[in-house]
């Protein structure tokens, strides 16, 4: 079974790898997305997503954001805040490291 999916999702991709896949299907489904690269090879090393609904409700809910990084895993995650109390997920990063230059 397991084969059978994954033969079916590869003829999906139509050739891309995994990271082209998730560049484009986020790109369809109206994701904004960042990408560095490591300099030294072609390996991803910072991706940061974020939907364009999101990027709207920050821009006209600019209050509170809080930024929340995950221990030990380089997750950052913005959260936004309505006048109501709810919050909405901003952006998520995934980062190679914590470092403060990472962050720029």
């Amino acid at each position: 079974m397991y084969n059978v999916v994954g033969k079916i999702k590869k003829n999906m991709m139509q050739g891309r790898n995994t990271v082209e896949e998730v560049l484009c299907l986020s790109a369809q489904r109206g994701y904004t997305v960042f990408y560095r690269n490591c300099d030294d090879n072609n390996v991803l090393s910072d991706i940061v997503v974020s939907h364009s609904t999101s990027i709207q409700m920050m821009r006209t809910w600019s209050y509170v954001l809080i930024m929340d990084t995950t221990y030990n895993m380089s997750l950052l995650k913005d959260v936004g805040m309505t006048p109501t109390g709810k919050n909405f997920t901003v952006a998520t990063a995934f980062m190679r490291n914590e470092q403060a230059a990472i962050y720029r």
